[in-house]
């Protein structure tokens, strides 16, 4: 009786949570790095680092020179971290897509294993 529960639980509920929780570790993931958030924000200055132009020309073009290298730096610094989160959901997936695809597989393969253990 045991067994039968069980087998109903491995493939039944076990298998749409373990399809559940992958989905949650992804929207983990993408929380972590907040993607939403740098890609509204990719052209933003880095750190909000803004220099206020001065009186002159000479101020005012400086004042644009520094913008607009605080706005390189966030960008460049921003694509890194988003390149990063690419990879990490990109590692999150393959392994989840594993875990989905293996899971039916599992109780075979620990049978096998002390199978395999206890053969010489």
């Amino acid at each position: 009786m045991l067994a039968v529960a069980f087998v109903r639980w491995w493939y039944g509920a076990g298998w749409k949570l373990v399809q559940k929780n992958v989905r949650k570790r992804m929207e983990r993931t993408s929380a972590s790095f907040s993607i939403p958030t740098l890609m509204r924000t990719l052209f933003a200055p880095w750190k909000r680092i803004i220099t206020s132009p001065g009186a002159g020309l000479n101020a005012y073009f400086r004042a644009m020179i520094d913008n607009t290298v605080s706005r390189f730096v966030g960008f460049t610094i921003r694509i890194f971290v988003l390149f990063a989160a690419g990879i990490c959901m990109l590692a999150v997936s393959v392994a989840g897509v594993l875990q989905i695809f293996l899971w039916p597989l599992m109780p075979f393969l620990v049978v096998a294993c002390i199978a395999k253990g206890l053969m010489p």
